[in-house]
């Protein structure tokens, strides 16, 4: 826990800038009916039944201290769905950077051996050396700034019917461009020092 307060601690460094990673699902579903638009007086109406359509996976990169966020739609989640996502973060998005200080959950993907079943040797190699990963703990994935992300995408563009992963695809980057351009950030007050009173009962108790 305080080694990932140490690193949000940190000066923002553009050689070596922080993203956070986190990722999360949708459930396209399609109208069994014609929607009944609004009219003066009359809310819009929906039918409550619906055909499922599928799940689409959302992969969530997010610049909390610079205001900008990335984020892929992909059918599945599997390790090399995310190596992809970590060369794409890295070949397009931040391709000048040193070094990228990655923050993410420890889920079996989420691993330096993700790169070599999807990438040669020296490829992988190469992509990890671009890497500083930190995971956060066991239970302790809030300290993730990304599920902070992800809980305003679900607010703003993931809480109603989407029919397809299209829709969805179009409708996400209209979210992300228009956040991007608000460079949305977050204010993090969480300190080491505030966590060592407040989670108090999380350290050891020495014996005197």
């Amino acid at each position: 826990m305080e080694d990932i307060l140490a690193v949000y601690s940190r000066p923002c460094d553009p050689e070596q800038p922080l993203v956070c990673m986190d990722e999360t699902s949708k459930q396209l579903v399609k109208e069994t009916r014609s929607t009944v638009v609004a009219q003066p007086g009359i809310p819009v109406r929906y039918d409550y039944e619906y055909e499922r359509n599928g799940v689409s996976n959302l992969f969530m990169f997010y610049e909390p201290f610079g205001g900008k966020r990335y984020v892929s739609i992909t059918d599945r989640r599997t390790k090399v769905d995310w190596a992809l996502q970590i060369k794409e973060l890295l070949g397009n998005h931040y391709p000048n950077a040193r070094k990228v200080v990655l923050v993410m959950d420890n889920l079996n993907t989420h691993t330096g051996a993700s790169l070599y079943e999807a990438f040669p040797p020296h490829e992988a190699r190469r992509l990890l050396d671009r890497l500083e990963i930190h995971y956060t703990p066991k239970h302790g994935s809030w300290l993730n700034i990304a599920e902070i992300e992800l809980r305003v995408i679900t607010g703003q563009c993931l809480n109603r019917r989407i029919p397809d992963k299209q829709v969805l695809e179009r409708e996400v980057a209209q979210w992300q461009n228009q956040r991007n351009f608000l460079q949305a950030k977050v204010d993090w007050r969480f300190s080491t020092d505030y966590t060592r009173i407040k989670l108090k009962r999380l350290y050891p108790t020495l014996s005197t």
